[in-house]
Formats: C-alpha cells, sequence, structure tokens
C-alpha cells in the first residue's frame, strides 16, 4: 500500500439551492501525491505497445517516417526495465515489428536493441485501417493480468481503408482495456477521428505537426506512463433512491465527457472508469437533480469515492470519499452565488464548444455562423486566462475587439495552426481556488 500514491478528494461546490431549487453542481478534485516524494515502484507492472502508422503516405516526405522510427526507439529507451512491451506496424492491417510472433517481451539492455533494428527495417507501404492496429494492440494486452497497460498511437493519415462501424466496434471492444494516447503527424489526418479514439480509450490526441516534434513527444508520453502506479481506478458516485445524476465530466486536464462510460456497481452508484493514475492532479464536474427539500433542510446529494474496483466477488479497494450536499434555503444571496471553479469550468466547456463548432462551420463554407462562434471563443478564453487558446485563436481570426468577441476570419490560415486550435480546445487550465463569482443562477 505505502507504493501507491495518496489520493486526497475536495468538493468546490455552492451546496444553498433556493425553494424549490433542483440542480446542484460540483467540482471534485482529486489529487494524487508520491508518498514523501519517491519514485514509482519497480515492482508496478507496466505494459507498453507502440502502433506505428507504415502506410504508403508515411514516406511524403521520407522524413517522416524516419522521425518516427526515431520517436519509437526513444520510447523503447525511455521503458523501465521489465516493463513489457511490443511494437506494431500498421497499414491496410496490423503486424509485428517486435518481437515477431504476437507477444509482450520484458524490457532488457538486449531487448530493447533488437527491438530498436527492427525498427530501423520499416518500409511504407499500403493503407490505413487503424482499427486493425488497436485489435492487435488488445489481444497483447491479453495476456497482461492487472497493472499499467498504455498505448502509443501515431498516423499521418484518415482511417480509410476500414468503416466507421468497423472503427466503432474495435473501440467498444477495448475501452477499459488499456489507455491510448493518440498523435497525428503533419495535417493529413482527421481531428475528429483521432478525438474519437482517444476519447474511447481515455487517453490525449495533440499535432506533431513537425515530424521532428515527434522524439520529445514519444519520450514524454512514455516517461508519463512510467509514471503512472495504480491501474484501473474508477469514480464511484451514489445518489440517494429519488436522485438522477445527470452527467459526469472530467474538466481538468481536459474536456472529457464520462457519462456513458457509466457501469453499475451497486443499487443506486455507478463507477466512471479513470484509467492509471500517477502523481498528478485531475478534477471533475458532476451535476446531480435532487427533489427539491423544505428550507432548511440538508440532504447527500452524492456520495463519490475513488475506487480500484475488485474481481469479480472482491471488495473495491477505496483510495478516498467526499460528499456533494444540497441545502434548501430563503436567502436569495446564499442560493445565487456560482461558485467559482464550477462557473469557471462551465465556462471552458463553452469555450472549447465554441472553437470546434467555429472551426467546422468555416469547414463547411458558414462564414457567419464561424465568425460568431470564434468570436465567443475569444471572450470566453480571455474570461478563463487561457492564455494558449487565446494565443491560437489569433492565428485563425483577426481580434477587432476582445471585450465584445468582434473578429474577422483571417484569410489564409496555416492548416497545422488551425489543426492545433482545433485538437487543443478541450485542454483546460485550473482557476485560482480563491476566486469568487457572484454570477446568479440562470444568467449568462
Amino acid at each position: 500500500m505505502s507504493e501507491q500514491p495518496q489520493f486526497t478528494i475536495s468538493i468546490d461546490q455552492n451546496k444553498f439551492l433556493p425553494a424549490g431549487g433542483r440542480e446542484m453542481h460540483a467540482i471534485v478534485s482529486v489529487e494524487a501525491t508520491a508518498a514523501e516524494g519517491v519514485p514509482v515502484p519497480s515492482s508496478t507492472r507496466a505494459s507498453e505497445v507502440i502502433i506505428i502508422d507504415t502506410s504508403g503516405s508515411m514516406s511524403y516526405p521520407e522524413t517522416k517516417l524516419r522521425a518516427a522510427v526515431a520517436a519509437a526507439q526513444v520510447a523503447i529507451d525511455t521503458l523501465r526495465d521489465g516493463v513489457e512491451f511490443a511494437v506494431v506496424s500498421g497499414s491496410n492491417n496490423a503486424s509485428m515489428v517486435y518481437p515477431q510472433q504476437p507477444g509482450l517481451v520484458a524490457a532488457s539492455p538486449r531487448s530493447r536493441e533488437a527491438a530498436k533494428r527492427a525498427l530501423s527495417g520499416l518500409k511504407a507501404t499500403g493503407g490505413t485501417a487503424i482499427g486493425s492496429w488497436l485489435r492487435l494492440a488488445d489481444q497483447l494486452f491479453d495476456d497482461v493480468q492487472g497493472g499499467i497497460r498504455h498505448a502509443i498511437l501515431l498516423t499521418d493519415g484518415k482511417n480509410q481503408h476500414e468503416t466507421d462501424e468497423e472503427l466503432d466496434a474495435v473501440l467498444f471492444r477495448c475501452g477499459g482495456r488499456f489507455v491510448c494516447d493518440c498523435r497525428g503527424v503533419g495535417t493529413d489526418w482527421e481531428v475528429d477521428e483521432l478525438r474519437k479514439i482517444a476519447s474511447a480509450l481515455l487517453g490525449s490526441v495533440d499535432i506533431v505537426a513537425d515530424p521532428a516534434g515527434l522524439v520529445a513527444d514519444f519520450q514524454a508520453m512514455t516517461e508519463a506512463a512510467m509514471g503512472k502506479s495504480v491501474a484501473d481506478v474508477a469514480l464511484r458516485v451514489w445518489t440517494p433512491q429519488t436522485a438522477n445524476l445527470r452527467f459526469v465530466k472530467q474538466v481538468l486536464p481536459s474536456m472529457e465527457d464520462l457519462t456513458g462510460k457509466r457501469t453499475e456497481s451497486a443499487p443506486q452508484a455507478g463507477d466512471y472508469p479513470l484509467g492509471a493514475w500517477g502523481a498528478e492532479s485531475r478534477d471533475y464536474h458532476i451535476c446531480v437533480e435532487v427533489p427539491p427539500g423544505e428550507v432548511g433542510k440538508e440532504l447527500r446529494a452524492a456520495w463519490v469515492k475513488l475506487v480500484v474496483p475488485g474481481a469479480p466477488g472482491e471488495e473495491a479497494q477505496v483510495l478516498g470519499s467526499a460528499n456533494v450536499l444540497a441545502q434548501w434555503t430563503d436567502d436569495e444571496a446564499e442560493s445565487t452565488r456560482i461558485n467559482a471553479r464550477v462557473a469557471h469550468y462551465t465556462g471552458q466547456a463553452e469555450l472549447a464548444s465554441a472553437v470546434q463548432e467555429g472551426l467546422r462551420a468555416r469547414k463547411e463554407g458558414d462564414f457567419d455562423t464561424a465568425t460568431a462562434r470564434l468570436g465567443r471563443a475569444v471572450v470566453l478564453a480571455e474570461e478563463a486566462g487561457n492564455d494558449a487558446i487565446t494565443s491560437m485563436l489569433r492565428k485563425v481570426v483577426d481580434v477587432v475587439d476582445v471585450a465584445t468577441g468582434t473578429v474577422r476570419l483571417r484569410r489564409d490560415v496555416d492548416k497545422a495552426a488551425e489543426m492545433e486550435l482545433d485538437t487543443r480546445s478541450s485542454k483546460t487550465i485550473r482557476t485560482r481556488k480563491d476566486e469568487t463569482v457572484t454570477t446568479r443562477r440562470g444568467e449568462g
């Protein structure tokens, strides 16, 4: 137990509802800190599958495949001794790069060198069928009981050689079985497609416009995976019999709707998968609809636990817990105050939507909608203090007036800048904890 990080859960909310009020919002902040700053124990079981796109387009230019090979080699060097790993080549179908036969091999000086040699012989040919790549990764993880299961997927193109239904079936099969971080190199891939894959597999998605950036990116992803020490964590949310849990969303470090990933765990309780954890912090937004109570009455609107579910018939390990409360009041000042963190993340959720809707409208030639939505995004990014998104927006629009969101679409927008804004629109920042927000419920 001492090898695990120490988990703490805190709740940010305004528990007061007006007479007749039903909807309670809360931000659940989870922080995991390494015990006394010790590194991840070498006994933490982990497995890694690196999936490299080797379709024909990866040779245009040739620097793309060379950079991908170099990045995968650095990732292999970053693995801890003993971590079980494999390398997969993806085109119209998936094939093993290392080892030659399907399976995982423990990382050692000898196996690392053999894998890097095998990578250096990769050639680019054929098409793109990402579902088949993930299906092979899933089969490789089949032999791993427990532990951290992580994959890296790199592609440079669209999933053209299988149907959406085929990919969806694979994602349904793989969900909850391993975490997959997705990267698109260049600008000929689809942001929505990789975002869907990353979302289903609880991973991240990002653009590496210049292949030269792949080495540093792969190293960072692998280091992050090696820093995880608790696998298959879930947020367990209990609500009263008469309540309705409307949604559960991750809001930091990125926006991710977990509502549809619920699995029932007990009467009136469900588990929402969070993947693997190291020393890090994440925030979640939950919304509970409760039956209206009398003025002065207080109830537990939700009981939130962080758990590692046990095997069938075994109790879950509880890492931490906290309560979301609701209390009815006739004090208007109390009941209309919106918690600062709730307001902050609600704004950033709207920001992500505004960016994605604006870029989609621009792509479709609906320039009025694009101007309106991207203008709104400028306002929301400024309000949130999200300087990274503000900077990316200014590569797509000319800002006339920040306060009113008056913008002009830029004519010649670099495609990489547009895709970077789209890909990173759901990345969030944390508000200052002591901020106060006095917006009334129902306004804005």
